[in-house]
């Protein structure tokens, strides 16, 4: 997005308060507002507080694309009550094809790196939520386990609204149900999980060099992971900040 063609910032600063028992994000006192128009509320002060961080963070002009944050509690507020249903099957379909289960048939190299990556989580998955998902040597997509695909939806309709969108986001970002699952319960650090995501592309970046563009955009996904690792961690932090 084009700088003259931002918002301009219109408040001097951001914080948070206690109202009807969640933590709203406030503008120079006024409750900020979801594009759907309710309250911009979440359910712990530290999440709050990241929020808020971002909106503090801006400089003249707001850049929308860099709150991450705030655009994941606008969908978890605005659209995820609405498609929970949705969104579970989504996660489900990421185990199906799961990046993890994919290694390889050659060179050997790079079958050793996926392996050593990704073996470690598809196991911590199988023993902790049961998703006992089977790798394969080359592309062809292979089916899954029944069982699995359903402890994963099992799971996921555990969680209440904002862990379940974090959780839908880095399916997509990581293009795997396992580290997903694997960061929301902290397990992993979103560093080592974006990283173990990045072993194909590393590979290719090794043999045929960087590209200016697809670098850029590798440096958003890698903001919004660590922007996923602090959603969960403060979603799990239930006092101060």
């Amino acid at each position: 997005m084009d700088k003259a063609i931002k918002p301009k910032r219109f408040y001097k600063s951001a914080g948070v308060e206690l109202i009807d028992g969640a933590w709203a994000v406030f503008l120079d006192g006024r409750v900020v507002k979801t594009p759907a128009k309710a309250a911009l509320a979440l359910p712990t002060q530290a999440l709050a507080a990241a929020v808020a961080d971002e909106w503090e963070a801006q400089g003249e002009t707001l850049d929308l694309q860099v709150m991450t944050l705030t655009r994941l509690a606008n969908v978890a507020i605005d659209r995820t009550p609405e498609t929970r249903v949705e969104m579970v099957s989504e996660i489900a379909r990421y185990g199906e094809t799961d990046l993890t289960c994919y290694l390889a048939e050659n060179p050997s190299e790079l079958q050793a790196r996926q392996d050593a990556a990704w073996r470690p989580w598809r196991d911590w998955a199988g023993k902790t939520l049961g998703v006992v998902l089977v790798p394969v040597y080359g592309i062809v997509a292979s089916p899954q386990p029944q069982a699995s695909l359903d402890a994963i939806v099992a799971h996921a309709e555990t969680l209440d609204d904002f862990a379940l969108t974090g959780l839908a986001w880095a399916c997509s970002l990581f293009g795997s149900a396992v580290l997903a699952l694997a960061l929301e319960n902290g397990a992993i650090s979103a560093e080592a999980a974006f990283k173990a995501s990045l072993v194909d592309e590393d590979w290719q970046i090794e043999q045929w060099g960087e590209d200016q563009e697809a670098m850029a955009a590798r440096a958003g996904r890698e903001r919004d992971a660590m922007a996923l690792g602090l959603w969960f961690q403060a979603l799990k932090t239930t006092s101060g900040v």
